[in-house]
């Protein structure tokens, strides 16, 4: 496999690049046009370019322009399809391109791409490879976030036109119509020799820096070598509310020696009945579950002054 120098110059010598957007993420259909047009602009040679209508078939699309051979593979969507296109990218010589099409956008946040398009492509032109990690939940890969509790209720119930046209407020508003009949669960993480045990209606297992669009804390990154853990409030519905704003509001003044977070390489989590799991906001499974890191294990263009550890 190529270094990272190597693969970064092949990008920028050759332009070759196969481009899948998912139309059905919140901007993905409205501007797929526009980001063929910024890419050609831009010098890429694009040889195979996909909008993807139906999501069942988003994987097996992307497999296919990986298939093609791309120096780069360039995925616009929300964070599911980017987290998709990273799991089939982990550990392979193509790096992968982001254009951030959706509704919270974490991972484009997390590896310092801009939300505007222009921008975003601008990146993929004159940017750099850089390698960050992956958390491993179970043996699913993922970009962002594991989520029990209220979250994963949400991702399967949050309607799809509400997402379109309120963005990021779709997910709070849902919370507050589940709320009144969510019981809270019983949490224990294991890591080592240290036992954590919360009550409480939402617990996180983060990889990235960012979670609905706000930054966890000041100092978690997806290149750092460590998962955080965190649960949002305590037993009562009141707690969660409250901690959801103070999270929505502080995280960039927090740093992970903080409580409530757990900053580890690897955890087991078990709750008190099995509890569904979200993974990067699809439903994955039901607890206990091991959670643990795939370090520097997918290349990604990213911003050209990006500190790559």
């Amino acid at each position: 496999m190529r270094t990272k120098q190597d693969l970064g110059a092949a990008i920028k010598r050759h332009r070759r690049a196969a481009l899948v957007v998912n139309a059905h993420s919140r901007w993905g259909r409205h501007l797929y046009e526009r980001a063929c047009s910024l890419l050609v602009a831009a010098g890429f040679d694009l040889i195979g370019r996909y909008p993807v209508e139906q999501p069942a078939e988003l994987e097996s699309v992307l497999a296919a322009a990986a298939d093609l051979g791309p120096d780069l593979l360039v995925a616009g969507g929300g964070d599911g399809t980017l987290s998709a296109a990273a799991r089939l990218l982990a550990h392979r010589d193509i790096a992968l391109g982001l254009l951030p099409l959706g509704t919270t956008n974490n991972f484009a946040r997390t590896v310092g791409v801009p939300l505007d398009l222009a921008d975003a492509v601008a990146v993929l032109s004159d940017g750099k490879v850089v390698d960050v990690d992956l958390g491993l939940a179970g043996d699913i890969p993922f970009t962002n976030h594991v989520g029990v509790g209220l979250s994963a209720d949400i991702m399967l119930r949050t309607p799809p036109r509400l997402k379109r046209v309120t963005g990021r407020g779709a997910y709070p508003l849902t919370a507050l119509a589940l709320l009144a009949r969510q019981r809270p669960l019983r949490a224990t993480i294991r890591t080592g020799g240290a036992e954590h045990t919360f009550v409480t209606h939402q617990l996180y297992v983060a990889n990235g820096g960012f979670h609905a669009g706000r930054p966890i804390t000041a100092d978690a990154d997806a290149d750092d070598r460590l998962l955080v853990a965190y649960p949002v409030g305590g037993p009562t519905r009141r707690g969660l509310l409250r901690d959801t704003l103070r999270n929505a509001t502080s995280g960039h003044r927090r740093t992970l020696r903080e409580e409530p977070f757990i900053a580890v390489g690897e955890l087991w989590l078990e709750t008190d009945q099995p509890a569904r799991v979200e993974v990067d906001g699809e439903l994955r499974g039901r607890t206990p579950l091991r959670i643990g890191l795939a370090a520097n294990a997918l290349r990604v263009m990213a911003p050209a002054d990006t500190i790559d550890r």
